[in-house]
């Protein structure tokens, strides 16, 4: 018999509407949302991540968003522990818990088993990485990280140390980039899973990404985004985010504000590509057309009866 805990997981690129589904899958299945967004966990960035409001909540618990001033870090492997400890602790209290998100390896990292500490780390190795990162500085050493496994450069913000310095390591260790280890895991299924996936005809979905920026600067963005930028904070993984170094660079005078926003919403269409591009690539995703959803009830009912049959569970409505 399968005792293994029953998770709901709901993926998609940025503007797909994930929040508004999530909120009625909780209503339907009893559930609490636990955010798998990397960036909705920083204190005071509320409007570049489109961060739900108490409004929004309608009542439903949400977890993991506020928990990081802006200047700490982040790692996936933290993420990993909260999120199981927070779906353990859902689940005592009798509710669904649902993951919500777009950071897809940090949701893949929850749900399958991977091992964050399985290669020991080589401290003498990484010490001496890290010296010479103030001889040569962040894109030297990024460039090394390019030539020996490009593909996990491709994925990491060359100002992100930690991480470039972790993948350099692995190679040291192992010899094999970061994919290659990883696939050598092949992990397992932690949880019951029901992974449902949004997707939309990519015209509308890059209006409505386009339509999200316009409101975000109408909502203040430039005011949230100085706040930060007054307060000295650079280099720091949180201003890496979209919707931050853009302003960043209109703040410094690099561009101008109407090229600063123009930026954020290319970089915003981009990032949803590699969204999907991810999700269809590293998971076994339930997808559910939302391009012209005219009856939202039957949609709701078609994505409630596939929850239904897949963790054979019962919903309050359909």
């Amino acid at each position: 018999m399968d005792s293994k805990q029953k998770l709901l997981v709901i993926i998609g690129p940025t503007a797909v509407g994930k929040t508004n589904l999530s909120i009625e899958m909780a209503k339907l299945f009893n559930g609490e949302i636990i955010s798998g967004d990397s960036m909705q966990i920083y204190r005071g960035m509320d409007i570049g991540t489109a961060k739900i409001t108490k409004e929004e909540m309608q009542g439903i618990p949400h977890h993991l968003i506020d928990i990081k001033e802006p200047e700490e870090n982040f790692s996936v492997a933290e993420f990993q522990l909260l999120v199981r400890a927070k779906i353990n602790e859902i689940a005592k209290r009798g509710k669904l818990p649902i993951i919500v998100g777009g950071t897809g390896l940090y949701i893949q990292s929850v749900i399958y088993d991977y091992q964050f500490s399985d290669v020991s780390g080589d401290e003498a190795f990484r010490l001496e990485l890290e010296e010479r990162v103030k001889e040569i500085g962040n894109e030297a050493l990024y460039k090394e990280l390019q030539e020996v496994d490009p593909e996990s450069a491709a994925q990491i913000h060359p100002n992100n140390v930690r991480r470039v310095i972790r993948a350099l390591e692995i190679f040291h260790l192992t010899g094999k980039t970061m994919r290659e280890y990883q696939s050598k895991q092949q992990p397992d299924l932690m949880y019951d899973t029901a992974l449902i996936g949004l997707t939309m005809d990519r015209e509308k979905l890059y209006e409505r990404i386009n339509l999200r920026v316009d409101i975000m600067v109408e909502q203040g963005l430039l005011a949230e985004v100085k706040s930060l930028y007054n307060q000295g904070l650079r280099d720091c993984q949180s201003i890496q985010a979209i919707g931050y170094k853009e302003i960043y660079d209109y703040l410094d005078g690099k561009v101008t504000w109407e090229e600063a926003v123009e930026q954020l919403k290319q970089n915003s269409r981009r990032y949803a590509k590699r969204q999907l591009t991810w999700f269809r690539n590293k998971m076994d995703v339930q997808w559910f057309e939302m391009t012209n959803v005219n009856n939202v009830a039957k949609k709701l009912a078609e994505i409630s009866h596939y929850v239904e049959g897949k963790l054979q569970v019962k919903s309050n409505t359909y």
